[in-house]
């Protein structure tokens, strides 16, 4: 079923095209790519959570990154990436009404992982095969962080979503985002 969806995807350009046959490749390699057990690369599941008019994003200051950026989390073992979308946006926020916009994988990328400490323990630099949807919620919801996690949570214009980010490589993700929203 994931190897399916992933083979499904239609890349949006050029990078994707190519992060889809990397992790294609790796799933040929690894049987455990599901599960932070391959401290190499493993799948996480994330969200661009967009307001009805599609005019704003909702971002958490991540605590180990410290950036703003999208919500999202390890696979864990869960096939359901659309699942694990939902839970950790819900989780992340607090938005209990947040919906799909659609089922279908919204963007694929490689993602690096630079090393750091978790819960007293250091991670090893690693990538994340990120599968990431398009899901909305109702602004007016009460936001709460999740302290283990984030330090803050609230809506951004889209257009800023690129500049409030202080990962690099998650800026290239960030305008293609945008671009993509632009024409849902």
């Amino acid at each position: 079923m994931i190897r399916r969806m992933i083979e499904e995807y239609k890349p949006f350009d050029e990078q994707e095209e190519k992060d889809r046959q990397v992790i294609l490749d790796w799933m040929d390699k690894f049987d455990n790519l599901l599960t932070r057990e391959n401290e190499f690369a493993h799948f996480t599941s994330s969200a661009i959570i967009v307001n009805r008019a599609r005019d704003r994003v909702l971002f958490v200051h991540h605590n180990i990154y410290d950036s703003w950026g999208w919500v999202g989390g390890h696979a864990d073992g869960e096939k359901d990436f659309l699942g694990v979308a939902i839970r950790e946006a819900r989780e992340e926020t607090g938005v209990k009404n947040v919906r799909p916009v659609s089922e279908k994988i919204f963007l694929l990328d490689t993602l690096p992982v630079l090393g750091h400490e978790k819960r007293g323990k250091y991670v090893s630099a690693h990538t994340h095969l990120s599968v990431a949807y398009l899901l909305e919620a109702d602004e007016s919801e009460e936001l709460h962080k999740k302290e283990d996690e984030n330090s803050g949570v609230k809506w951004v214009p889209i257009g800023e979503m690129v500049g409030i980010s202080d990962e690099p490589h998650m800026r290239r993700v960030y305008r293609k985002a945008i671009k993509k929203i632009a024409r849902h």
